[in-house]
């Protein structure tokens, strides 16, 4: 009877009472029984029941049928594990689990396992904020910015990355060393951020400027693009006018003054930076970037680099790898080769063996090394593109064909055949770390470069004139030092471009898999072709 009442709630089950009457049919003498004494009885048993029902209720029924069986202290627990974008959906369930997530214990475990914060909800806590205002109407709503951004400054690009810094969201400007120290850390620069630090709603402020926080909106124009407005653009403007402006924008972005610039033509494309850049007034549109993915079977760990390029001083460019291909993606620009466009495409299945010290002194030797290499590469195109003109069966045979007959190749002259694959199996493959020295004549921003190096591949970089007009891609040697450096020779230009690793850590911002990289690769592109 007690089972019956706990499913019950109160009372009795007409089970029971059926029971009840069959045994006191089987007693004579029972039958007799007083009606009000027996009221009595079922009364006090009842009464016995509740209370045992109860007691068990506080710790649950042992075989709960649903959630709505389990003690608040467990769902608790369980609510806590779920995603943050579900328990909307989780309070429309009924009143029990709305009132269940008013507890501040789920809240504080969504912003510490999503965003990373931890000391710091303390101090919004004792500020009068709870960890559920803060995930609701700061974190939550504007999740969807954070990560890598590329802006649209025409050719120039950018890199922005959004974080939860503290008790903000900010978006973080990054910008190369100064010219030419390429092994020096990045520097950032504040853009905007939000926060509930002064109300109990988000509060948009822009940074730009040099006279602190200011009113600013951010804007979602579309998935995976936003952009942002400043609210007192006078906040960007200086005592001093438009020169004032111009000199510390020179002495923050170049590290030094328009007097220690003597080159004419450096100095022409500085002041078309300045005058491009700051005409947006921090309204800019941004668009989403990934970093990489990373495969087994990749050279070095693809990510971000800074590299030196000639007068337009360092740029950021991403690095990936594609089957036998590792290309270097432009993530900032120039007036030539704008931010998006493929500034390296390097053919790994064509290493090139470097000859001894001597003979890399000289730029002739080197260039019948790569140049050899590339003759090679358009007769095997062109021999391929007639192929394909015929039929497609004959095609297929060409693929073929290419890879045998390259085979028959001389690597006397310091190229490996394509059949020649990067790795320890190949017999002709250069040692670990092998000497290397930039032949004469050729010219490097940065003379201090590593004096060892691993490999060298075949490989072309874009060129172009004013404006990207008439751009093509020249050969080159690519230049692997190790883990964090690689180097290009562009023989055409007689340069020597060197490329060192960004080293900082950036969250939210790994592509999910190839497909979508390979994707946003193909756009950026189109954002600035």
């Amino acid at each position: 009877m007690a089972v019956c009442a706990r499913l019950c709630g109160v009372g009795q089950s007409r089970r029971c009472r059926r029971r009840q009457r069959h045994n006191q049919e089987d007693q004579g003498s029972d039958s007799d029984m007083d009606e009000e004494e027996e009221e009595r009885i079922v009364g006090h048993n009842a009464t016995v029941n509740r209370l045992e029902f109860v007691d068990r209720a506080n710790t649950g029924p042992p075989n709960p049928q649903s959630l709505l069986d389990l003690p608040p202290e467990l769902l608790v627990e369980i609510f806590s594990l779920l995603p943050g974008t579900a328990l909307p959906n989780v309070a429309l369930v009924c009143k029990k689990f709305k009132q269940i997530l008013n507890t501040e214990t789920i809240w504080r475990r969504r912003c510490m396992e999503e965003f990373g914060m931890r000391e710091d909800l303390r101090k919004m806590e004792v500020g009068g904020v709870s960890s559920r205002d803060l995930y609701v109407k700061l974190l939550h709503p504007y999740r969807h910015i954070l990560g890598l951004w590329q802006p649209d400054i025409g050719p120039y690009g950018g890199l922005l990355n959004v974080v939860v810094d503290g008790l903000f969201i900010i978006g973080w400007m990054y910008l190369p060393p100064h010219d030419p120290r390429v092994e020096d850390p990045m520097r950032r620069r504040p853009l905007f951020r939000i926060h509930m630090w002064e109300s109990k709603k988000a509060t948009v402020e822009c940074m730009y400027g040099h006279k602190g926080p200011h009113k600013g909106d951010i804007q979602t124009v579309k998935k995976d693009e936003f952009s942002t407005k400043c609210n007192q653009t006078d906040h960007h403007r200086m005592p001093g006018g438009r020169q004032e402006e111009f000199r510390t924008w020179l002495e923050e972005e170049w590290g030094r003054t328009l007097e220690d610039i003597f080159h004419e033509h450096m100095q022409e494309l500085i002041l078309m930076k300045f005058i491009y850049t700051s005409q947006y007034d921090n309204c800019l549109t941004y668009r989403r970037i990934y970093l990489p993915p990373q495969l087994p079977s990749d050279l070095l760990q693809p990510g971000l680099f800074k590299g030196t390029y000639g007068s337009h001083g360092l740029e950021i460019v991403m690095l990936s790898f594609h089957g036998t291909a590792a290309r270097a993606t432009k993530l900032t620009g120039d007036p030539n080769v704008p931010a998006g466009q493929l500034t390296l495409d390097v053919d790994l299945s064509r290493p090139v063996v470097l000859p001894d010290l001597e003979s890399q002194r000289s730029i002739e030797e080197l260039s019948r090394l790569v140049l050899g290499v590339h003759e090679e590469v358009q007769r095997e195109a062109q021999q391929q593109a007639k192929e394909s003109s015929t039929t497609p069966e004959g095609a297929a045979e060409g693929a073929c064909g290419d890879a045998s007959g390259a085979e028959g190749v001389d690597t006397g002259s310091g190229a490996c055949s394509e059949s020649c694959q990067p790795g320890p199996s190949c017999s002709t493959s250069p040692p670990e770390a092998q000497p290397f020295i930039l032949p004469l004549g050729v010219m490097a921003r940065n003379e201090v470069y590593p004096r060892t190096c691993r490999k060298c591949f075949y490989g072309t970089g874009l060129i172009a004139g004013h404006g990207f007009t008439s751009p093509e891609r020249t050969p080159g040697l690519f230049v692997l030092f190790d883990e964090d450096r690689f180097g290009f020779i562009w023989l055409e230009l007689k340069s020597f471009s060197l490329y060192s690793r960004l080293t900082d850590h950036l969250a939210h911002a790994h592509a999910p898999n190839m497909e979508r990289f390979e994707a946003m690769l193909r756009n950026m592109q189109s954002w600035t072709s």
